[in-house]
């Protein structure tokens, strides 16, 4: 399996979150399958997107394509930080 984190704060999470969820549909389309979304413990707008992808190809071509970049910038997101990982284990304890 294929994930991304993202790491990024906003200006506002609600008006953040209506941009988010409004996205869904792109989001499936381009290979997302299941999704996080966690915040600071002390900061609300401080948020944490944890996703896992169908190809990091995929991943990398959605969130770096001009269309995504004009969206963050309308939901306010500052300087995100983006970590593409590979899974090599998962366990329950």
């Amino acid at each position: 399996m294929e994930y991304v984190l993202i790491i990024h704060e906003v200006k506002d999470y609600e008006a953040w979150k209506k941009i988010f969820d409004d996205a869904a549909s792109i989001r499936k389309d381009a290979g997302e399958q299941s999704y996080h979304v966690l915040k600071y413990e002390n900061n609300s707008n401080k948020i944490v997107h944890f996703s896992k992808w169908i190809s990091l190809a995929n991943a990398k071509a959605f969130f770096e394509s001009p269309k995504l970049v004009e969206i963050r910038k309308q939901a306010g997101v500052k300087a995100p930080e983006f970590i593409y990982l590979e899974q090599l284990e998962e366990g329950v304890l």
